[in-house]
């Protein structure tokens, strides 16, 4: 007998000892080995100071199953880690640091305050990627990357010169997302919409000479302050006289016109809209199509700037309420509706974003979108599921310039001078000093730093060694899969497709996997507001890694959200514990000195081709499964085969042959036992990685690690289709026979002889085959075939199969006296639930004081009842009959 596993499973007692033995012997470390092909897929970079949620346990399951899956499967599998700066997350959390200790980010100055911000960094940037060794990531921690490293500042430096030198970085005046309270631009990403519950006041602007007015629609009333027009649709028959006409502004007196756009919807609102060119990123391009110029009203800190007049110094929802009393006061007000909209947030500090116009750098995006839509168009870049690719082509082929500069320190500052003597502005590698064009001195570096998307859109490139030709670079780039939530597609993934793009002269990734959001039980999204956030470290001390890799990705598809159900993790926990008892039973039953590498498949039984067989197919099966990233569906096949086929069927059926004395029949089972326990492991690794590994150390016969073995292939030698269609039969009678056994109280113990009949000569062999199937599993005490019914006694259990009738002799299996005297009692029970409930729903009292919920459960209750008594009252009926 080897030596077998611990009695229980505990997956605390060897899942940190397994990940140090994979990491300390370099399994996760390829090398660049032009004889194979590589695999790669770069993580995307959690938030350095960031800690585990659920949604990056998913995303890095779903990667670490791909990898596994590669590396086991040959290739030279490089997954690279890494963790982006965060700019406005590590700054505000810096902030607040040390204004907690008295101090201010002015206070200290640039230098001081970045170096508290990489004391900051280097305190709390291990945190997730320990974290994510507790969840099993087989990625490559030897080359893991920084968004600050020097090798990819000196990358995101040479994109931005490049870009500039193409006419494509340029510096200009533009509606950006501005947050008050960070005083920084943000971009798309990091602004969150809330539902909002609002109004909109409907405001008449008179016009000039006339005792007319024109009536707009607004749900922001104090930016009327910056009104350049007001616009309605050339279509509008409504508005067509007005058209070329002024308008007073209301409160200000300013003139203003009324143009043309068909950018106004005429069925929303009055059909009119005030155009405020300087604070809404629509009214922005209404406003350079008519060249309206620009009005500031707002101020970075969101108050109202000189330009508001008597509002001037007012904080903007303060101005906002003096407006509005103002507007009413002098019979400008029209009506106030409610409205729920979706307001933007600031990500970080929940401040309302202010659409703004304000001096940035951007990126002009139109000659970077075009060659990245074709890419798409000509099947180069896949999306998995598909139909997010048409949400990549409608942002592409709606896209806006890109803001990339930040009011902040902590990032990648712009290289970027400015000559105060001349006005010159230089552009440069290295540290300018002095102007190149008048000798001047009096030169500043812009303060300044890069979107922190700047630098993660060069991340499938930068991370190996890029602008450098390096071999890393030469070997693993382009990347093959690309796996990230669906809700940053815009963001990220089109931002690294045209970046590439631009720099390679190729895609990045071929396939992009989009997940979707981990949400709770009742479908909310987790959030700190809510409370209803679940920390995957939790579970993972509970229930182990396992139990919650294989949580998140059965049930799951592509693309689409999921609920968290702990009830789940503990059902994959209960899973992990069938394979660990299996395997236990398996190594008890085995004997020393034997080679179980090898099987002679001319000693074969039945069974053992039959689950031969339904391996070979399962792992053809997971193979195409995670080749079409079916990644739920691969995992869901192997939990069945595991479950029901091997344990609770093939384990049963060869226990007879263990403990016989038949020694080459034992011996053939052992062999089958390992072989497909072995392959088992190997399909079920990329997903359950330690339980799996763990028990291989176990097994006979291993010479390597299992996260470097071979990934089984198909084989058609292994094909045994009649083993599978007479297995097949006969399970299915077993489990017909166990059902009718079931539902006749009959006890397991109870023996009797099972007789069949059919024509069928295939079903005869079958039936042949598996008599010791019968005896040893279904509670047959010997097998009876027949061609017809003539020898077969009236009082029996009847089962009908496929081409073939079964019957149980009741008196073999029953005592009558006994069987009805428990019937009758059952009987009298029911009869008292159905008394008892039709009473409760005689009394009106009950019935109309009760919650509806609660008399329906009765109701309910009341036929439950009823069916059972009947079912009672129908036994008794034929037992007395053949009494």
């Amino acid at each position: 007998m080897l030596e077998n596993l611990p009695k229980t499973y505990s997956p605390k007692e060897f899942e940190d000892r397994l990940y140090k033995y994979w990491e300390d012997n370099g399994f996760f470390t390829p090398e660049i080995d032009k004889t194979k092909k590589p695999f790669t897929i770069m993580m995307p970079p959690p938030n350095v100071t960031g800690s585990l949620h659920m949604g990056h346990a998913l995303n890095n399951t779903i990667q670490d199953i791909l990898i596994r899956w590669k590396r086991m499967d040959g290739y030279e599998a490089l997954w690279m880690p890494g963790t982006d700066h965060a700019s406005i997350s590590t700054e505000a959390k810096v902030v607040a640091k040390i204004k907690s200790e008295g101090k201010s980010k002015e206070g200290l100055g640039r230098e001081k305050f970045l170096e508290e911000a990489w004391d900051w960094t280097r305190l709390y940037g291990g945190t997730i990627k320990n974290q994510l060794r507790k969840l099993g990531v087989s990625c490559d921690w030897s080359r893991e990357r920084f968004t600050l490293d020097e090798q990819l500042s000196k990358a995101v430096e040479e994109v931005f010169i490049r870009l500039y030198e193409k006419g494509l970085i340029y510096r200009g005046d533009r509606i950006v997302n501005w947050c008050p309270s960070c005083k920084t631009a943000i971009s798309d990403a990091e602004v969150e919409h809330e539902d909002s519950h609002g109004h909109i006041w409907q405001i008449r602007y008179p016009i000039k000479g006339s005792n007319d007015f024109i009536e707009i629609a607004t749900t922001r009333p104090e930016t009327m302050l910056g009104d350049l027009a007001i616009a309605v649709n050339p279509n509008d028959e409504r508005y067509s006289h007005l058209i070329g006409k002024t308008a007073i502004l209301p409160l200000v007196g300013k003139e203003i016109p009324i143009i043309a756009d068909e950018y106004v919807e005429m069925e929303f609102g009055t059909g009119a809209v005030k155009i405020t060119p300087s604070h809404d990123p629509n009214d922005f391009e209404v406003g350079e199509r008519h060249n309206l110029g620009q009005y500031i009203v707002i101020d970075e800190k969101g108050n109202i700037n000189s330009n508001g007049g008597i509002y001037e110094g007012l904080e903007r929802y303060e101005a906002r309420k003096r407006i509005v009393e103002d507007l009413e006061k002098n019979n400008y007000l029209v009506v106030v509706k409610e409205h729920d909209n979706a307001v933007g947030h600031c990500e970080r500090c929940k401040t309302i974003i202010e659409p703004l116009i304000s001096k940035q750098w951007f990126v002009k995006m139109g000659p970077l979108a075009k060659p990245a839509l074709e890419a798409y168009e000509k099947g180069e870049l896949n999306f998995i599921p598909e139909r997010f690719g048409k949400t990549y082509v409608h942002w592409l082929e709606n896209i806006k310039d890109w803001c990339i500069s930040r009011q902040l320190w902590w990032g990648h500052r712009l290289p970027v001078y400015y000559c105060d003597t001349c006005g010159e502005v230089i552009i440069s590698r290295t540290h300018v000093d002095r102007c190149e064009k008048c000798n001047s001195t009096n030169v500043r570096q812009d303060t300044d730093t890069l979107d922190t998307w700047f630098s993660s859109a060069l991340w499938p490139f930068s991370t190996l060694g890029w602008p450098d030709k390096t071999p890393e670079l030469d070997y693993f780039f382009p990347t093959d899969v690309l796996v990230t939530g669906y809700d940053i597609i815009f963001f990220w993934v089109i931002r690294m497709v045209f970046s590439s793009i631009e720099q390679m002269g190729e895609i990045p990734f071929k396939d992009v996997f989009l997940t979707g959001l981990v949400r709770d039980s009742q479908g909310r999204k987790m959030s700190k507001s809510l409370g209803n956030g679940i920390d995957p470290l939790e579970i993972i001390e509970e229930y182990g890694a396992d139990a919650l890799r294989f949580t998140l990705v059965t049930g799951n598809s592509p693309g689409n959200d999921m609920r968290f159900y702990t009830e789940r993790v503990e059902a994959n926990r209960n899973f992990a514990n069938k394979l660990w008892n299996a395997t236990r039973f398996v190594l008890m039953n085995l004997e020393e000195d034997i080679s179980y590498d090898n099987i002679n498949l001319d000693k074969l039984e039945e069974e053992d081709k039959w689950i031969i067989s339904r391996l070979n197919k399962v792992i053809k099966e997971v193979s195409e499964n995670l080749e079409k990233y079916e990644i739920g569906l691969g995992a869901q096949r192997i939990y069945d085969f595991i479950w029901d086929e091997y344990c609770d069927w093939y384990i049963e059926m060869v226990k007879s042959r263990l403990y016989g004395e038949d020694r080459e029949s034992k011996i053939v089972a052992e062999k089958v036992l390992v072989y497909v326990l072995k392959d088992i492991l190997k399909i079920l690794h990329p997903f359950m990685p330690y339980i799996t590994e763990e028990i291989w150390q176990h097994l006979p016969n291993n010479d390597k690690a299992l996260i470097v073995s071979q990934w089984p292939k198909y084989n058609e030698t292994f094909e045994f289709e009649d083993a599978e269609l007479s297995i097949e039969y006969i399970k299915t009678a077993i489990k017909s026979i166990r059902n009718a056994r079931a539902e006749m109280n009959i006890a397991p113990s109870k023996k009797a002889n099972t007789i069949f009949v059919t024509t069928d000569n295939t079903i005869k062999e079958y039936l042949e085959t598996g008599k010791r199937y019968f005896i040893n599993l279904s509670g047959a005490e010997s097998i009876t075939i027949y061609d017809n019914m003539e020898n077969i006694d009236e009082d029996n259990i009847s089962i009908v199969l496929d081409r073939c009738e079964v019957y149980l002799p009741l008196k073999e299996l029953i005592d009558y006296e006994k069987e009805i005297e428990r019937l009758e009692k059952e009987k009298e029970k029911l009869e008292g639930e159905i008394k008892r409930v039709v009473g409760k729903l005689s009394n009106q009292g009950f019935v109309m004081k009760a919650p509806a919920n609660v008399v329906d459960e009765e109701k309910e209750k009341q036929k439950k009842y009823e069916e059972m008594l009947n079912k009672v009252l129908e036994r008794l009926e034929s037992l007395n009959k053949s009494k």
